[in-house]
Formats: C-alpha cells, sequence, structure tokens
C-alpha cells in the first residue's frame, strides 16, 4: 500500500482540479457575461448546467463500481475535465460555453466522487480521518492559488483563465495519478437504490444538499457581490476571495477533532452559524474589508462542516462507498443547481439583500434532517 502521504496528495489535486473547474467563473463572471451579452444572473446559470450534469453523473457512478477501478474513474474524470475546459476559453458564443459545462460537470461528477471514495478504499481505518482532512483541503486551494490566478489572468481575458486554472490543475492531478498502481474494481455495485435505502443515507444526504445549495449559491455570486457592490476589477476580487478562502483550511482542521464524537450536533451548530452569517453578507455591505471579513467567517464554518459531512458518509455505508460518496457529490453539484437557480432568481427580484436572504433559508433547512429524533432512522446494521 501507498504511503499515507503520497495518497493525501494525489487525492488532494485531484479535489483541487475539479473545484478550480468549479470556481473559475466566480471572478470573472461579470466580464464573461459582458463579453458574451448576456446578464450576470444568467451567465450564473452556467453552474446550473455543469451542476445538474455533475450531480446525475456522481448519482450514477455506483453503478461502474464493481466495473472499473477507482483510479481509473479519476483518470477519465480529469481527461474530461481539461477537454471541457479547453471548449470553454475557445467558445464563441453562451451557447458553446454552456455546452462546454455539460462536460465541466460530467468530469468533476467522476473525479469527485471517486476521489472521497478512494480516501476510504486506499487508506486503513486507522489513518482514514487524518487523510481525509488532508485531502479536503483541495478545494480550499483551488481557492487560494486558482481565484486569484483567475482573477489576474482573467483581467486581460476571462478566456485564459479557464487555461491557466481547471485545465492546467487536471494535467498536474493527472500526472500524480499516473504514479499510482491500478486496482481491482469493487465486489458490489452500488447502484442508487441500494444506496438510498441503507440506513441513515437518505437523512444524512438531504442535508448535505441543502447545505451545498447554499454554499454553492455564495460560491456562484460571490464574486459579483464584490465587483458590482465595490467596483472591483477581477483581479482584485480574485485576491479578496483568495483571501477569504484561507480560512478554509483553519475551519477544517480545527474541527477535525470533533468529528468523530460530536459530528451531529456539530453539522447542525455549523448551518446555523452560516445561516446568520450569509443573511449578513447580503444585508450589509459597507465597505469591502466588512464584506471580506463576513466571507471569511462562513468560509470558515463552511470548512468544518464540509469535513464533519464527508465524515459521516464515509462511515454510513462501507461496502458501498463508491455509491455513497456519489450520492454526496451529487448533492454537492445539485447544490450548484439549486444554489445558483435559487439565488439567481432572489437576485433579480431583491438584489443582494434577497440573495442572503434565500442562502440562509437554505442553511437552516439543512439542519432539520439531524435535529429529526433518531427513532425517525433505521438503526445501522451490526457488524459481526
Amino acid at each position: 500500500m501507498e504511503s499515507r502521504r503520497t495518497v493525501a496528495v494525489t487525492l488532494l489535486l485531484c479535489l483541487a482540479a475539479s473545484q478550480a473547474a468549479i470556481l473559475v467563473l466566480t471572478p470573472v463572471l461579470p466580464a464573461l457575461a459582458s463579453d458574451l451579452d448576456v446578464s450576470t444572473a444568467t451567465a450564473g446559470q452556467l453552474r446550473t448546467v455543469s451542476g445538474l450534469s455533475a450531480g446525475l453523473t456522481a448519482l450514477f457512478a455506483g453503478l461502474l463500481a464493481s466495473r472499473v477501478g477507482l483510479r481509473e474513474l479519476l483518470g477519465a474524470g480529469l481527461a474530461v475535465l481539461a477537454v471541457s475546459s479547453a471548449i470553454s476559453a475557445a467558445a464563441p458564443d453562451f451557447a458553446v460555453i454552456a455546452l462546454a459545462q455539460l462536460g465541466i460537470g460530467i468530469g468533476v461528477g467522476l473525479s469527485y466522487t471517486a476521489a472521497i471514495a478512494a480516501v476510504a478504499d486506499w487508506t486503513n481505518v486507522a489513518d482514514r480521518s487524518r487523510v481525509l482532512a488532508v485531502v479536503l483541503l483541495g478545494p480550499p486551494i483551488a481557492w487560494i492559488v486558482g481565484m486569484p490566478l483567475s482573477g489576474l489572468v482573467g483581467e486581460a481575458s476571462w478566456r485564459i483563465a479557464w487555461i491557466a486554472a481547471p485545465f492546467a490543475f487536471s494535467l498536474v492531478a493527472l500526472a500524480a495519478l499516473a504514479g499510482r498502481v491500478s486496482g481491482p474494481p469493487a465486489s458490489t455495485r452500488a447502484d442508487v437504490r441500494s444506496v438510498l435505502a441503507h440506513p441513515g443515507v437518505l437523512r444524512w444526504s438531504t442535508g448535505e444538499l441543502l447545505a451545498y445549495s447554499a454554499w454553492a449559491g455564495t460560491l456562484v455570486f460571490i464574486g459579483a457581490l464584490f465587483v458590482e457592490s465595490y467596483g472591483l476589477s477581477s483581479g482584485e476580487t480574485g485576491l479578496v476571495l483568495g483571501a477569504g478562502a484561507l480560512v478554509l483550511i483553519p475551519g477544517n482542521l480545527l474541527f477535525r477533532r470533533w468529528v468523530d464524537h460530536h459530528g451531529r450536533a456539530l453539522l447542525v451548530a455549523l448551518a446555523l452559524g452560516a445561516a446568520v452569517t450569509v443573511a449578513v453578507l447580503g444585508a450589509f455591505r459597507p465597505s469591502t474589508w466588512f464584506s471580506l471579513g463576513a466571507f471569511s467567517v462562513l468560509a470558515f464554518l463552511a470548512g468544518g462542516r464540509t469535513l464533519a459531512g464527508a465524515a459521516a458518509g464515509l462511515d454510513l455505508a462501507p461496502e458501498l462507498v463508491l455509491g455513497v460518496t456519489g450520492v454526496r457529490t451529487a448533492a454537492l453539484q445539485l447544490g450548484y443547481f439549486l444554489g445558483a437557480a435559487g439565488g439567481g432568481l432572489a437576485l433579480a427580484a431583491g438584489g443582494y439583500p434577497a440573495l442572503g436572504l434565500a442562502l440562509s433559508a437554505m442553511f437552516v433547512g439543512a439542519t432539520i434532517p439531524h435535529l429529526l429524533p433518531r427513532g425517525a432512522r433505521n438503526p445501522r446494521p451490526q457488524l459481526p
């Protein structure tokens, strides 16, 4: 078995590539909308397209569990990401880039699902939580590195941002993955029906869907909030958001010590804190620094909640791990669909205050599955 560090770094790079493809639009969204002659709210629906595609891909990824190894699934997802990023960079109009987002979604759905499943498959139980905490640093690293990079090159052209971030990140991850020895497929096919029927999965995934919808809606429109509220350039916006995302890392690492013993309470507390914070972020915008501070608090809470949610999912059904992580990825990506769609409607109807309230309601909704009496959930099967 490969060392814990090698596995963690390889999977971290895979998640960074997936997240870079998701986030590249954030600092350049207004420029893309202007260049392609659509509104900011309409351009934000590109994440609706890729989110729906990624979610559906992830839901059915478990069907491949007994046919294709995780290394092969990861490689296929990263290759699709690279190709779709190149098409997005060259897109002559909005219709073409929207079509390319279908490919982005497929690549994200495969790579993200397989990477989280590989944490369980490529490590032993004693190392799992530590490896998972490191692997989940991939998305914030994509923020910290990819967001400023996208914003800076986006000042020259939003098209270059697609090459500098998701395309390049995918190639780096593919290179790291090339050194991994291919393993056998799983012994059990993890179809959606079997996964959702497993005790606890449906409740857990419902909470994940609502929480990700709120967080994803924030990510889609936070760049536009800074640009339209304070007149920042795309480069300045990228730097501001990259700085705010730094706190995702301590949020991830700090809450790891409580995940194993206080996971349910942690999921509720972090979601409620995020609900208050995102409402403030939308309603009060006195200065760039105030908004950056509010976004940083939100990112800190989101980092902890992401780790707690992922850890809870890996413990639910070890024999169906690819299916469970597929449901999680689907919740995340369909969250982009709901967050972008609902957020776009709220933004068009009432501006950023309405956007903040809509996203806050989603965070509050994410607590409900975890507040229901434990008796409402079937007991987990006991291992022999």
